[in-house]
């Protein structure tokens, strides 16, 4: 399939999706109604990519005619244990995706067949390796919740609304390697619920092409990475680029710790759906910065991070922090009303002595006083901040602010860092700015060559930085292009001197024209 055909595939897949989200929501607003969907996609998905599975096995070994999907649940039972352990989870036939949307229409109770469907899928992964990775991931998609309707009747009748419209998507067979299709669904869903849900929505997805180059920036040179990892994850999808830019068998593991439980739950539904298998995931759920759940799995080789802007933090009215590994090489805590730099230092600490971090950050850290200078002062001194690239602004969901990037290492080759002025870098697309490819590029190519070019980037010792007060903003060492009008004094006056004279002899003429027409009048 060529690459125009497949884009307007992706392209009519989408339309359908956006307008199926739309018609079934009803008085729903967008972001609530969004787990349905989702969850809906990702029951679809597992019951697919379970069926995909047995059945290959089954074809390979000799029994062509094989479809577990046909099964009795009784004879099913033989795999279970062999396939749990593989997939992480395990369901029957009869509560297959397929076969319960079949009997759906005269089943007058699939609000109680759902439950127990999620019940039981939730239920195959207890006391397994992937209980973690499992439990809780229906919760949101409640099918008793009176915003689908105030009566079961009401209710039924959305859920059978919803699983019609995802059974009929057409993502593919999983035997024609279109598994990608149920992550891209996902991945579209996200942006256009975080796109409507404005402020809320940004908060826990970051636009795909910035979390292509922040995956990017932080494998300059690999091919592989042991781990990787995001301290504030949202629905997972930065971490999931590292797929993406590198493949997913180049990935160790992908780790996150995110605060929100639905966007916990959406973020592990979004790694199955991106056929992550449970073994090489790890999505905690809770405030990274007071109880972080990977201090087994750290240091990381790979980390990138969108985190909550300037949001509340305990800080120093814990008296603990000071004395936490993470914090206290700085001497000073990030402020309470201002947690940016204490995901900073977090990611720092966690970062691998080979490894590259690339953190979203707003522009005040860069250059206010107080704690926050003297943090910046223990990043410069010890010469771990790489570089600081400006973005573009209108980039994000939210927010019209133009952010920046930090780039933090802890082997580096020079004493300096490296400013990138990259606010130019975008297309208007709709009603935001966007990062296309060439874009990207562009950013990439400045970050590799690491060397001064007028009016873009500065690579500034960290003496001098230190010398302009630890200020780390761009626009303190990349100079803007003056692109006003250069004017030459001597050659204007010399052309208005010469409107002058002209205007002086027009006058001369119309004064004789005047006096001929009074003469010849007279």
């Amino acid at each position: 399939m060529s690459p125009t055909t497949k884009e307007a595939q992706r392209a009519e897949l989408h339309k359908t999706i956006w307008r199926i989200a739309n018609d079934l929501r009803g008085s729903i607003d967008g972001w609530d109604f969004k787990t349905y969907v989702l969850g809906m996609l990702f029951y679809r998905f597992v019951s697919e990519n379970l069926t995909a599975y047995i059945n290959s096995g089954e074809h390979e070994a000799g029994d062509a005619s094989f479809d577990y999907m046909r099964m009795p649940d009784a004879q099913a039972e033989f795999a279970r244990g062999e396939v749990v352990a593989e997939k992480g989870f395990y369901i029957l036939p009869s509560d297959l995706f397929a076969n319960v949307r079949q009997r759906a229409v005269d089943n007058e109770n699939l609000n109680e067949t759902l439950e127990r469907v999620f019940r039981n899928i939730e239920g195959s992964a207890l006391g397994t390796d992937s209980e973690d990775d499992i439990k809780g991931l229906f919760d949101d998609l409640d099918v008793n919740s009176n915003k689908l309707g105030n009566t079961v009747a009401k209710r039924n009748e959305k859920l059978l609304k919803l699983l019609d419209a995802i059974g009929d998507l057409p993502l593919g067979n999983f035997e024609d390697n279109s598994i990608d299709l149920f992550g891209d669904a996902y991945e579209y869903l996200m942006q256009m619920y975080a796109s409507q849900a404005g402020k809320s929505g940004g908060e826990y997805y970051t636009p795909q092409e910035v979390s292509e180059v922040l995956a990017k920036i932080t494998v300059v040179g690999k091919t592989r990475v042991n781990k990787v990892y995001d301290p504030a994850a949202g629905s997972g999808s930065l971490l999931l680029k590292f797929a993406k830019v590198l493949g997913r068998d180049n990935v160790g593991g992908f780790f996150g710790q995110e605060i929100n439980l639905t966007t916990y739950n959406l973020a592990r539904i979004n790694m199955f759906l991106h056929d992550v298998n449970y073994e090489k995931f790890n999505i905690a759920h809770g405030d990274t910065l007071t109880d972080p759940q990977h201090w087994d799995d750290e240091p990381f080789e790979a980390i990138v991070s969108n985190p909550p802007y300037s949001i509340r933090w305990e800080g120093d009215a814990n008296p603990l922090l000071i004395n936490d590994e993470r914090f206290a090489p700085a001497g000073v805590l990030a402020p309470k009303s201002k947690a940016d730099l204490a995901f900073t230092m977090h990611i720092l600490s966690w970062l691998a002595v080979n490894g590259t971090a690339a953190i979203v950050e707003f522009p005040g850290v860069l250059y206010r006083g107080g704690a926050e200078r003297k943090i910046r002062q223990y990043l410069i001194d010890n010469n771990y901040v790489d570089a600081v690239i400006q973005l573009p602004p209108d980039l994000f969901f939210g927010t019209t602010i133009a952010t920046c990037v930090i780039v933090l290492k802890k082997s580096k080759n020079d004493n300096a860092v490296l400013f990138i002025d990259a606010s130019a870098e975008f297309t208007r697309t709709g009603n935001k700015n966007k990062l296309l490819p060439t874009n990207q590029e562009h950013i990439l190519e400045r970050f590799t060559a690491r060397e001064d070019v007028d009016h873009v980037a500065k690579l500034v010792p960290n003496a001098e930085i230190a010398a302009n007060d630890y200020n780390i903003a761009v626009s303190s060492y990349v100079e803007q292009e003056d692109t006003r009008e250069v004017v030459d004094i001597q050659a204007l006056n010399a052309e208005i001197a010469r409107i002058v004279a002209r205007q002086a002899e027009l006058r001369v003429s119309i004064d004789e024209i005047v006096a001929d027409l009074e003469g010849g009048a007279a």
